[in-house]
Formats: C-alpha cells, sequence, structure tokens
C-alpha cells in the first residue's frame, strides 16, 4: 500500500503540465484563428484539459493537505508550509472554476470573439499561480525536507 502522504507527490505534476499545457494549446489554437471555446477540435481538447486540470487540482489539493497532516503529527510545523497549503487550495478551487466555466462555454457552443484572447491570458495567469505555489513545495521538500526520507550521504 502506499503511503498516503506519497499520493500528493505522484499527483502533483499533472495540474502543473496540464495548465502550461492548456495555455499553449488555447495561444497556438487562437493564433491559427480556431476558436478555443466551441465544439470544435480544438475547443473540446482545450475544454477537457482545463477539466482535468481541475480535477486533478482539486485531488492534489486533497492529498497535500493530509500529507501536511502526517507531517505535523511528526512535529513539523513552518510557515511555508501554512502558505503553501492556502496557495494549493486557491490554485484547486480556481482552476475547478476554470474547467467548469471552459465546459458550460463549449456546452453552449460560444464563440467569445475579440474577448477569445482573454481566455490563454487567464491560463497564463493560472501558470503563474501554480507556479508560485509549486515554489512553496519545492521548498518544503528541498529546503525542508518534509515527508522525505534523507539518503545516506557516503554509504
Amino acid at each position: 500500500m502506499i503511503p498516503i502522504q506519497h499520493i500528493h507527490p505522484m499527483l502533483v505534476h499533472f495540474p502543473i503540465v496540464l495548465i502550461y499545457a492548456l495555455a499553449v494549446i488555447d495561444v497556438v489554437a487562437l493564433a491559427r484563428g480556431q476558436a478555443v471555446t466551441r465544439r470544435s477540435g480544438a475547443g473540446t481538447i482545450s475544454t477537457f484539459v482545463a477539466l482535468a486540470a481541475g480535477a486533478f487540482a482539486i485531488a492534489t489539493w486533497f492529498f497535500g493537505g493530509l500529507a501536511l497532516d502526517h507531517a505535523e503529527a511528526a512535529g513539523f510545523s513552518s510557515e511555508i508550509a501554512e502558505i503553501h497549503e492556502s496557495l494549493g487550495g486557491i490554485t484547486a478551487v480556481a482552476f475547478l472554476i476554470w474547467g467548469v466555466v471552459r465546459l458550460a462555454l463549449w456546452v453552449r457552443n460560444r464563440e467569445l470573439g475579440p474577448a477569445s484572447i482573454a481566455v490563454p491570458m487567464i491560463e497564463i495567469a493560472g501558470a503563474v499561480l501554480v507556479t508560485t505555489t509549486a515554489y512553496y513545495g519545492g521548498l518544503l521538500v528541498y529546503d525542508l525536507g518534509v515527508n522525505v526520507s534523507r539518503a545516506a550521504v557516503g554509504g
């Protein structure tokens, strides 16, 4: 059985990659004149990548909370962990809402016209948010060693 505190690091790369991929997909599609909010090839792919980013972000946030509970039960405490947890919650909710908005636009088969430029701009902002969240997660692991077994040096 996989220890519960290891599930978060297994999932965490999915929402990161998906939001970056989503921004790239939408920038390229819009540059080619394709609507990303309609039931077209590009629109369908984009919409379901947005939904996957939201779903993985929620799962990652949930298991991150369990991993933090595990670390705190072992005596860990850090302001960095609180920042990471808060940013993780904001990121997860934002990605979930964005996925639902994108699904609603796709279901309604709506073209946004000139306002379409807002779609990749929102996703780029999401990429900045997830990068900031990941930075604090990296501090937890690489600087503080939370939930990580230290390898023997020179052994």
